[in-house]
């Protein structure tokens, strides 16, 4: 299966220069005008020439806005037919992918996966007589202007802000200072070379918490290799957890109606209605297309339909100092309900093949248990040769019965 979760990603090698060809040619089938851009990794720009090649081999029109967030890239691909974004998003340095967006800034749907997959058995042909062209888009120009006519400004409030030296370095420090936010930059060169593990974790970032003490700051943002996640901290240094920063933002928005991931916490629903999707942000960003003012997974992808329908880490930054301004999260978040939440997450190259050996229908969906004490999902993820293992229980102990309950699931595959 060429298509994961969140479009096509793999470690960088022939394959994927491949893949990239492929993929601009099978674009052009079907689309006259593609927006191409990409993160900070050193192997980006070799695939998006060879993205713009077959698309000026295919006849269409290439519109390169170089180095930007994916959300600023989903965000103008509303000018063009179709949008690529070259990147692997939060994975490390070694991998790299594509990820493909319609005009609303939703990402390729099923059967336009597979439909995109079909065109790369063919031949989809190449005449002199009809290259295409490439021309230079300022998309960052766009999305910036969006988001400021969405977000109020934010006072004078100091804000950590470790960009990870991926392709949110080209936008965010620029956004927070016209919001009259004084930003504290970690991490905010775009050098090509990751500081520190892209992924937004807690235990990726253990600098942070001291970094907002020390300097006084309301809170910290911090963002993924390519900004379509953005996590943060609160006024005292604490880490705030996806399934918190979910509600934050649904209270914060009065969103009535919510669509998050099978992995979020049951919190949520004690102040929205909610629909659940398999893990994965296009999947929450399909249902958004129908229903729902808000979206999000506890990844730090957050989806708002009001600027687009790609998670969007800037536009999250920014409403997120908003609230930071306005609000006293520390406190806020010390008046959520205590649902004891449990993550684990465990390196294996045959993830799928035992998620498929257990009985689930997509490796990458998995397969949840639940009771009245809580409930347990198990999958395969789809960006990394990963199982992962997620638990709440009404009780911390509830918590991590499921958890266990988890544990001999994927034992039982193991040794199937």
């Amino acid at each position: 299966m060429l298509f994961g979760s969140s479009g096509i990603r793999r470690r960088f090698d022939q394959e994927l220069l491949t893949i990239a060809l492929k993929t601009g040619s099978a674009l052009a089938a079907r689309s006259s005008d593609v927006l191409v851009g990409m993160d900070t990794r050193t192997t980006s720009p070799i695939l998006s020439h060879l993205v713009i090649a077959g698309l000026l081999g295919g006849g269409a029109t290439a519109h390169s806005c170089g180095i930007a967030p994916t959300p600023s890239v989903a965000y103008a691909a509303r000018d063009t037919d179709a949008a690529c974004m070259i990147t692997a998003s939060h994975n490390p340095e070694e991998y790299n992918g594509l990820k493909l967006f319609n005009p609303d800034g939703s990402s390729f749907a099923k059967r336009q996966q597979d439909d995109l997959e079909e065109l790369f058995t063919r031949d989809c042909g190449a005449d002199w007589e009809n290259q295409g062209s490439c021309k230079s888009v300022d998309a960052l120009s766009k999305h910036m202007k969006a988001i400021l006519e969405r977000v109020r400004g934010s006072g004078e409030i100091s804000v950590v802000l470790d960009c990870g030296n991926g392709a949110g370095c080209m936008l965010t420090p620029q956004l927070l200072p016209l919001l009259g936010i004084r930003p504290v930059c970690i991490n905010c060169n775009p050098s090509g070379h990751f500081s520190r593990p892209s992924e937004p974790l807690e235990k990726n970032l253990p600098y942070i918490g001291e970094m907002v003490r020390a300097t006084g700051s309301r809170c910290a943002v911090v963002h993924d290799g390519d900004a379509d996640r953005m996590m943060a901290w609160d006024r005292k240094g604490r880490y705030i957890s996806g399934d918190h920063m979910l509600m934050l933002f649904a209270r914060y928005l009065d969103a009535k109606q919510v669509v998050t991931t099978t992995d979020a916490s049951m919190m949520i629903e004690e102040v929205a209605e909610v629909r659940r999707t398999p893990v994965g942000d296009a999947f929450v960003s399909e249902e958004l297309l129908s229903w729902g003012d808000f979206g999000g997974e506890p990844s730090g992808a957050w989806i708002f339909p009001r600027i687009s329908y790609c998670p969007d880490g800037p536009f999250a930054a920014a409403l997120f100092c908003e609230i930071a301004a306005e609000w006293d999260i520390a406190q806020e978040l010390d008046k959520m309900p205590p649902y004891p939440i449990l993550r684990e997450s465990f390196d294996c190259e045959t993830a799928r093949g035992i998620m498929t050996a257990l009985g689930a229908e997509n490796p990458t969906d998995g397969i949840r248990i639940a009771d009245e004490r809580g409930w347990c999902l198990v999958r395969a993820s789809g960006t990394e040769p990963k199982i992962r293992i997620t638990a709440e229980g009404n009780t911390p102990q509830a918590a991590k019965a499921m958890l266990r309950r988890g544990r001999a699931l994927l034992k039982q595959g193991k040794t199937a």
